[in-house]
């Protein structure tokens, strides 16, 4: 009776059925990518051909080099913008959320739950609600046309600020902040070298989604950026896709290039990315 009890518990393992489930659900999941990089890599006969071509062509680099020699379309440039506006809104917005989410779980201050609940209210508001006054605000303060505009309102987000707070309040026991405290640490600096080290997985989590969501961002940047020489990616692709006669080819080789830097950010983060969820599924 002793052994069963003391006897380890034996790993679960799904059968052919869920692998085949699941390789499945992969394989559709992937198969956009995929069909987009055989049109990225094909010719103009092969892309109009009958039927579809699914084998990758050799003429990457060729409509490559057409899309970023596009002298109206400035795809080099809106790369660039795209890498500095996803990073600066990513990089704010994980110093900001993380202090406001310790501040949330950990500190004790008047309104603290009605300041919060205000916080999580806004999630429930579009964004498409306050584009006429965000674009107005922008003109008074003349950066309209300028990454500003596009950097200024992501410099924080409510769900960053709800998803820290969370973390923060399971991850990290109250004993440790009064320890930090008893040892004549302030604020500010147990917010840097104790909260922060702790909460690594979820700042990689919350990271990824806000540098996924600002580098596909679409709607703002064409509002605010339209007209100028300063575009986004997603800008750019929308004026590969414009005009009478649209050659697919370009669209999504530029569509290709766009997405390499996210995948080579997932490459980079995965393992932190992977570990966060976990904790956040188990806490």
């Amino acid at each position: 009776m002793t052994s069963l009890v003391n006897r380890a518990p034996q790993e679960t393992r799904g059968n052919w059925k869920t692998y085949a489930v699941l390789a499945t659900f992969m394989i559709l999941s992937a198969f956009p990518v995929y069909w987009m990089f055989v049109i990225a890599t094909s010719t103009d006969e092969k892309v109009m051909g009958f039927p579809p071509t699914v084998i990758p062509g050799d003429q990457l680099l060729v409509n490559l080099s057409e899309v970023f020699g596009m002298q109206d379309v400035f795809f080099t440039a809106s790369l660039i913008n795209s890498v500095i506006v996803a990073g600066v809104v990513t990089l704010t917005t994980l110093f900001f959320c993380s202090l406001a989410g310790f501040a949330f779980a950990k500190l004790r201050f008047r309104y603290r739950n009605a300041l919060m609940i205000i916080v999580i209210l806004t999630l429930t508001v579009p964004n498409q609600l306050g584009v006429v006054a965000l674009y107005i605000l922008m003109s008074r303060l003349e950066w309209n046309g300028t990454l500003l505009a596009v950097i200024a309102p992501g410099l924080v987000s409510a769900f960053g600020v709800f998803y820290m707070r969370q973390f923060i309040g399971h991850a990290i026991p109250d004993e440790l902040i009064e320890a930090a405290r008893i040892d004549g640490a302030l604020t500010l600096r147990i917010y840097w070298t104790v909260v922060l080290p702790a909460i690594r997985p979820a700042l990689a989590v919350l990271g990824l989604l806000t540098f996924v969501a600002t580098w596909n961002d679409f709607q703002w940047p064409l509002i605010t950026l339209n007209g100028t020489d300063f575009p986004t990616s997603m800008v750019a692709l929308s004026d590969l896709a414009s005009g009478n006669y649209v050659i697919y080819r370009r669209v999504l080789a530029g569509a290709f290039a766009a997405t390499v830097p996210l995948v080579i950010l997932l490459l980079i983060g995965g393992r932190q990315i992977v570990r966060g969820i976990m904790e956040g599924a188990l806490k």
